[in-house]
């Protein structure tokens, strides 16, 4: 693991180097977005709507909106706001544990100690324990003021961030406002129900079953090689390309891919037309084989149909030339009358 964060657990006098640690990572598969007709990444940009252009990270500031009216607030007015850049984490009160309400809770931190003898550390985690008490503590981490928690598990200090009192809604629902009569008998029937499912909690036996099939898809996927070249489909760039450069074209990187794979297996790319129809046709066919067959058709059945659209453009030419003409005594007649 690696520290996010150096400073010192303060209470009293007493003073405690810590280092600080995220408790918590995320397993989730992270997934993209592309374009489900060739695979192409999609990729999002940040275009002012006033005059539609798209405009750079840092040209961007930050601004608030009251609904009418909004307030922008540059970098310099950000910088101007005095910032939290002390290095403490200040015990504000030890309280009862069971008073911090669970709902509260957010991100979780390990504290590691952080000098040469540990004594101080141990020190106030067997005060904790001893004691049954949680010390509610303030630091600043990331430019902003947190409330946090600092609670045992294990051997280890726990920092757990806390939401402020008015980030909690209020449950307030007026369905819960009825009277509700319970029988005896139905009270016990469910506490036996409780009884029956009663265990103790082991995380471990509880894994994310959906994650589990996600990367069984992704890795059966894989080896029957439905897959796309990240590197030509997914807009990566050449070192030497130049890094504002216009956002590579998919169809074209999808098609090079393609080419470029069936020539590593021996097809003949010298016929560019020919090359069009095998490429497309791999794309839609399991086997090469498939692909060579249908190729021929596919070129027959164009020409018969250019030929046909041919003669009926022909057709249709003759006739509108031949339209006005026989219209021209009627138009006459009409200009006379």
């Amino acid at each position: 693991m690696r520290a996010i964060w150096k400073g010192a657990l303060t209470f009293g006098l007493v003073n405690v180097p810590v280092k600080v640690y995220s408790a918590t990572e995320d397993h989730d598969v992270s997934l993209h977005q592309v374009h489900n007709k060739d695979g192409g990444r999609i990729r999002y940009q940040r275009v002012c709507e006033i005059d539609g252009e798209v405009v750079p990270y840092s040209d961007i500031d930050k601004a608030y909106d009251d609904g009418d009216r909004t307030v922008v607030l540059t970098k310099e007015d950000l910088d101007s706001l005095p910032s939290e850049r002390s290095r403490e984490i200040d015990v504000v009160e030890f309280v009862p544990s069971e008073q911090v309400d669970l709902l509260t809770l957010d991100r979780a931190y390990y504290l590691e100690p952080d000098s040469a003898s540990p004594k101080a550390y141990v020190l106030l985690r067997r005060t904790l324990e001893q004691t049954d008490r949680t010390a509610i503590v303030r630091f600043s981490l990331r430019q902003k003021t947190r409330l946090a928690a600092l609670r045992v598990r294990g051997d280890v200090l726990v920092l757990q961030t806390l939401l402020w009192a008015d980030e909690v809604r209020e449950a307030a629902f007026p369905s819960l406002d009825e009277s509700v009569r319970i029988s005896a008998k139905e009270l016990e029937l469910s506490a036996s129900l409780v009884e029956s499912f009663s265990s103790d909690f082991t995380p471990s036996d509880f894994t994310d079953e959906y994650q589990e099939e996600l990367r069984t898809l992704i890795e059966a996927k894989l080896e029957k090689g439905d897959a796309l070249d990240t590197a030509e489909t997914f807009g990566e760039k050449d070192d030497d390309e130049d890094a504002g450069g216009e956002v590579i074209d998919l169809m074209a990187a999808l098609r090079a891919s393609v080419e470029r794979s069936r020539a590593a297996r021996g097809a003949d790319t010298s016929d560019k037309k020919t090359t069009d129809a095998a490429a497309s046709g791999s794309a839609k066919a399991s086997g090469d084989g498939a692909a060579k067959k249908k190729a021929p058709a596919k070129t027959a059945a164009s020409s018969k149909t250019a030929a046909s659209s041919k003669t009926a453009a022909t057709s249709k030419t003759a006739a509108a030339k031949t339209t006005p003409a026989r219209k021209a005594p009627a138009k006459k007649t009409a200009k006379a009358s």
